[in-house]
């Protein structure tokens, strides 16, 4: 037995019996989604892990307590938001308790007083609140945006000693508080502006111009900008703007709309200013397609100028830098940018024509280049004799070549060298295209399956997660976590990945039944959760959308052996092991998935002389 001193949360849902005698169903549904889309990645963002699932309850333990009480904070406000339409009788609601004190560690499980006064606080806390032991609110003071209540001393059950009890205060900072805090910096949310275009295949456009005035606002060092991935969440949610405010903690939020008619656009936009819901600005442009980055441009000066924010030299620089001056191409670049992100081989190979044809209407266009070496990248996965590695570094360095400071540029580039065996120079493009974005998709998910196939799984668990908050509709970081973290023996880790996945397995499928990546993707997550035949009929699903897939064919010898069926596994890999590069048959020496065939001889003579024949090739190109 270990002993520790720890944070420890415990959470349950308030009426949860009440909630499942009116709709069984509707409550597992919800709490799975609120589960697998805030509390689960909240706990992993702040350093915690869930040790154990009580039915409607969770326990968590947390090095820092300052890090339990912040995520216990966000969860609570972030459910505020998501119960504000919800009929009062229908809400699920959270209590939180949090303790700090000794506990002892036993085969992975957490026992001793440090745990049961948590759950003996959960108890006491109001639904929507947080109730904290004295050892919590001493260590905390005053290093969080947070207040505490005096409750009185509790006597509670089978805890020896009466225990002085707070309560947390969610409430938002005061004007005089916000503004002195942003005296020095200006804190902005931009909203997903709305695609009013009556079309729903248009939200391309107006997401890729709301993100272009992210990332232009964000190259302003006086200015701290809400990121995408937080923003996002809150597209298509209806929600007061004050409120909001108060949840990202901002005072300003841009918010607007998009309507493209023919060749012509009209852009709405408004600046608010919270802290006493004045509105400092506001336009409307109706003009030629052609004017959209002047647009984005004017936009972006306009905040500056009401903000009183001074631009450095080197920023005006930078938000002047248009990424083309080709409108199409831009239109062609931004579809290009969505198709690639649903990772089968169909879409890859359409995105790469969009990207293909803005770098024909713009041939300067960095960015798109870098879009071609992705999707190229990605094409090697179903076939890998078909896109030589060279073509990859080539298009790679053409966008470096254009544009040094091009965050996709150093992502895609690390990407060819780490498929062609560079790995140190890999991993010093996958860090620079991270100190220049922190929050691009590509290069966290990348740099995560870099470290996946050397085996390192506690550092590619770090970029998965970060690319699976980036993108919530990213499907395929969750399945890679769940395989991850059953490497590192952290069964409940790998349960909560699984369940995620699966969620927005299901999602990708009902919006593309024709796709067969959610479908294997989501088998895989099945099969790990031990629901042996629904992971099955997924399986049929996918062979019966794509039964060509190289990949969904390897996916699906994974869900075979985790449900222990060798042969079936093996009947699959016999087919495309040959067809692999060494680059993939590294991958398959560190999926934990195949652990259960690996003693097969079937399996390791199947292996080596897949490896052997490669090498071979790829060594002789015959």
């Amino acid at each position: 037995m270990e002993r520790r001193l720890s944070a420890i949360l415990a959470a349950d849902v308030v009426g949860y019996s009440r909630l499942m005698g009116i709709d069984e169903s509707g409550t597992l549904q919800a709490l799975n989604r609120h589960r697998c889309e805030l509390v689960d990645i909240r706990i992993s963002d702040y350093k915690g892990r869930i040790f154990k699932l009580t039915g409607d309850g969770i326990l968590a333990e947390f090095q820092s307590v300052v890090n339990a009480v912040a995520c216990a904070a966000e969860i609570q406000r972030s459910m505020a938001a998501r119960n504000e339409n919800v009929p009062k009788d229908e809400r699920v609601e959270f209590r939180i308790g949090i303790n700090l004190g000794d506990v002892v560690v036993e085969n992975g499980d957490i026992f001793g007083d440090g745990v049961n006064l948590a759950a003996r606080l959960e108890r006491i806390a109001t639904p929507g609140g947080i109730a904290v032991s004295a050892s919590v609110r001493d260590q905390v003071g005053s290093r969080l945006n947070l207040g505490f209540e005096f409750i009185g001393e509790h006597i509670l059950k089978n805890i020896k000693q009466p225990v002085q009890v707070y309560t947390v205060s969610l409430a938002p900072p005061s004007s005089a508080r916000l503004v002195a805090q942003n005296r020095n910096t200006c804190f902005i949310a931009v909203l997903p502006f709305t695609n009013m275009s009556g079309d729903a295949d248009q939200d391309y456009f107006s997401d890729g111009i709301t993100e272009d005035i992210i990332t232009d606002l964000s190259k302003i060092s006086s200015l701290h900008v809400v990121p995408r991935n937080t923003i996002f969440t809150y597209k298509g949610i209806s929600v007061k703007v004050k409120r909001l405010a108060q949840e990202l903690g901002v005072r300003y939020v841009l918010e607007g709309s998009v309507r493209i008619v023919g060749n012509r656009v009209r852009i709405s936009g408004q600046l608010i200013d919270t802290a006493n819901g004045d509105h400092l600005w506001a336009e409307r442009y109706d003009r030629d397609l052609t004017d959209i980055f002047a647009i984005q441009d004017e936009i972006t000066h306009a905040i500056v100028g009401q903000l009183k924010v001074r631009l450095l030299p080197e920023e005006k620089k930078a938000i002047a830098n248009e990424p083309t001056a080709n409108v199409e191409a831009y239109t062609y670049y931004l579809r290009g940018r969505q198709l690639s992100h649903t990772w089968t081989k169909s879409y890859l190979q359409l995105a790469r024509r969009m990207f293909c044809k803005a770098v024909e209407l713009d041939p300067d266009y960095a960015r798109a280049y870098a879009g071609i070496a992705d999707c190229d990248a990605a094409i090697r996965d179903w076939a890998v004799d078909d896109v030589p590695l060279r073509r990859i570094l080539d298009m790679s360095a053409r966008a470096l070549a254009l544009d040094p400071d091009l965050p996709e540029a150093h992502a895609s580039h690390g990407l060819a060298l780490h498929q062609s065996g560079y790995d140190d120079r890999a991993a010093a493009a996958f860090e620079r295209a991270l100190a220049l974005d922190p929050n691009l998709f590509e290069a966290n998910f990348h740099y995560a399956r870099f470290f996946f196939m050397r085996g390192n799984f506690a550092e590619s668990v770090q970029y998965f997660t970060r690319a699976a908050e980036i993108r919530p509709d990213d499907y395929v970081s969750p399945i890679h976590l769940m395989s991850a973290y059953r490497s590192l023996g952290r069964v409940l880790d790998t349960e909560n990945w699984a369940r995620l996945g699966l969620l927005r397995a299901e999602r990708a499928l009902n919006l593309n039944p024709e796709n067969s990546g959610p479908a294997h993707r989501g088998a895989l997550a099945l099969a790990h959760l031990g629901d042996a035949a629904r992971a099955r009929d997924w399986a049929a699903r996918a062979i019966a959308i794509d039964p060509d897939d190289i990949v969904a064919q390897y996916n699906l010898a994974c869900v075979y052996s985790v449900l222990g069926d060798a042969e079936q596994a093996i009947d699959l890999l016999e087919r495309l092991l040959p067809n692999s590069s060494v680059y993939h048959i590294k991958w398959f020496n560190n999926d934990s998935d195949l652990d259960n065939i690996r003693g097969d001889p079937r399996f390791r003579k199947l292996l080596a002389a897949a490896m052997t024949q490669r090498e071979r090739i790829e060594r002789t190109g015959s």
